[in-house]
């Protein structure tokens, strides 16, 4: 497994790209949850990059949060949130938070990092009882030209 650090190179991607990609991600973990994304509720949002000390580079880095959700019914949850942590412990992710119920109740909660990409995907129940599926990018570069 690949590291990497403060000092290397910020990735190049045109943010049309990264969402596509997101897109895919979060399309994939609804069909691993036994669902599918509603259209209207994808939310893709784009922010300037701040670094350690709140500075901003005007060279339009970025990073991305993607989110979608799914009309999984919520006594499905738990399994979702099994089965889509086991496709992404199979793509290196790395779990960092993961529970089923909360106070008695259904609650599904998934965190997963990937080191290699520094990527973020979130399984999350929600209060309407829909299944929320978010992507997060760390910092990249769009391309040149």
């Amino acid at each position: 497994m690949s590291r990497t650090g403060p000092a290397d190179p910020i990735p190049v991607m045109a943010r049309q790209d990264a969402q596509a990609w997101a897109q895919h991600m979060t399309e994939y973990m609804a069909q691993i949850a036994g669902g599918a994304i509603t259209a209207e509720t994808v939310r893709p949002s784009f922010r300037e990059c701040v670094g350690k000390n709140d500075e901003v580079a005007k060279d339009g880095r970025y990073t991305m949060s993607y989110a979608a959700y799914s009309p999984i019914p919520l006594e499905q949850h738990p399994e979702a949130a099994r089965r889509i942590r086991t496709m992404l412990e199979q793509q290196e992710f790395q779990v960092s938070g993961y529970r089923e119920t909360l106070n008695g109740k259904v609650q599904a909660l998934l965190d997963a990092f990937q080191p290699s990409g520094r990527y973020l995907a979130t399984v999350e129940t929600m209060a309407g009882g829909d299944l929320m599926f978010r992507i997060s990018t760390r910092c990249l570069m769009p391309p040149t030209g």
